[in-house]
């Protein structure tokens, strides 16, 4: 069976593997995505502690809860060890967390800077063959919370039954007119639990939201991919293939260390960046999606954090060394200093060593722009 090494060396042979090789019944191997700095979640989440390393609306860290959710057989799936793909300024932060819950990755892959989703949907494609190529790869972002477990692997189990032919992104059934994520409107059925994109639709403004979420053809993209490894490097294609081609000679390039991967950085920071919804799933005819209810959410800002955590009588989510009197509806957070509250309704406030946000939870999604302008200061 041909290996993807040959990418490292002859970028532009299509790579093909004939789908009876495989097993009907194979392993899932999971790639946890590790990225970005969670800036609408500041000043608790900075890019030195993103906000997967930090225990929010959830017993234990959001990645302790991502590699969890994979690492048990659950509705008939079974999961190898997973993947870690991360920054390598994360690499001490990666292996105490995911120790402190008994589990080893089978690679830890680390980038020496970040070139977005799509560069590394094709690192998960060359680490996923590595490990296993009889199987598929799962690949999943460390920041999202998913209740229902076993609605997760009943999607993840249909969504196996067509990911030889198939990339399948999953797409969760919208609860209300969100304007913070992107859909996919599905078309045709492809095999039961598994539909074709029809189109990706960028995030809507509120209206647009509203005519989504009442038409069962559309679902939020959450940003979950099945595949097998070499149909997914074939659709880097056009401009696309440039990526393909920096992370194939990083990837082979790479120093090793046991499990951990050092990428090349010198190829790797040719690769050019760009999200894997616009580089590959916005171009290629092999799209599909599976939908599913599952308790998910992205928990992308401070207003998603207190929809998310258990409320008091009044409404309110606190937590840390507060006193608050007199309020409702509000999130008050504390990180190691005092925090005093008195008389406000529907607002952010979270305090830290390194800085204080407040903010009305209608503007939860303006942190970020705070948090650039304070990077445009030097501060």
């Amino acid at each position: 069976m041909q290996t993807l090494s040959h990418y490292a060396i002859k970028p532009r042979i299509r790579h093909r593997i004939v789908a009876q090789e495989r097993p009907t019944l194979r392993k899932i191997i999971p790639v946890i995505m590790s990225g970005g700095a969670g800036s609408r979640l500041w000043p608790l989440s900075s890019s030195a502690r993103p906000k997967q390393f930090h225990t929010i609306a959830a017993r234990r860290t959001m990645i302790q809860e991502t590699a969890d959710r994979v690492r048990d057989p659950i509705g008939g799936v079974t999961f190898t060890a997973p993947i870690v793909i991360a920054s390598a300024a994360h690499e001490d932060l990666i292996s105490d967390q995911l120790q402190a819950i008994g589990i080893e990755p089978a690679l830890l892959v680390l980038e020496p800077e970040g070139r977005n989703t799509a560069a590394t949907a094709a690192l998960a494609a060359f680490a996923g063959d590595e490990v296993d190529p009889t199987a598929l790869v799962l690949l999943l972002p460390a920041d999202h919370l998913i209740e229902d477990r076993a609605a997760f692997a009943a999607a993840i189990r249909a969504a196996a039954g067509c990911a030889d032919a198939r990339i399948v992104t999953f797409g969760v059934t919208p609860t209300g007119p969100e304007t913070g994520y992107g859909y996919i409107q599905a078309g045709a059925t492809l095999t039961p639990g598994v539909l074709e994109v029809t189109k990706f639709h960028e995030k809507p403004h509120a209206d647009l939201a509203a005519t989504y979420v009442a038409d069962p053809r559309f679902s939020w993209n959450a940003g979950i991919f099945l595949f097998r490894p070499g149909l997914l490097l074939d659709e880097f294609t056009g401009e696309a293939a440039a990526i393909r081609e920096a992370v194939a000679a990083a990837w082979f390039g790479a120093k090793r260390d046991g499990r951990v991967v050092r990428l090349e950085s010198s190829h790797f920071s040719r690769a050019p960046k760009a999200p894997i919804d616009t580089a590959v799933m916005e171009k290629t005819a092999h799209a599909a999606v599976a939908p599913v209810s599952m308790a998910w959410a992205d928990v992308g800002s401070w207003s998603e954090v207190w929809r998310l955590s258990p409320k008091d009588e009044a409404g309110n989510v606190v937590s840390g060394d507060v006193v608050f009197l007199d309020g409702a509806d509000s999130l008050v957070r504390s990180e190691g200093v005092k925090l005093a509250v008195c008389g406000v309704n529907d607002l952010i406030i979270v305090a830290t060593r390194d800085g204080v946000v407040v903010a009305p939870k209608s503007r939860a999604q303006d942190v970020k722009l705070m948090v650039e302008a304070w990077n445009k200061r030097g501060a």
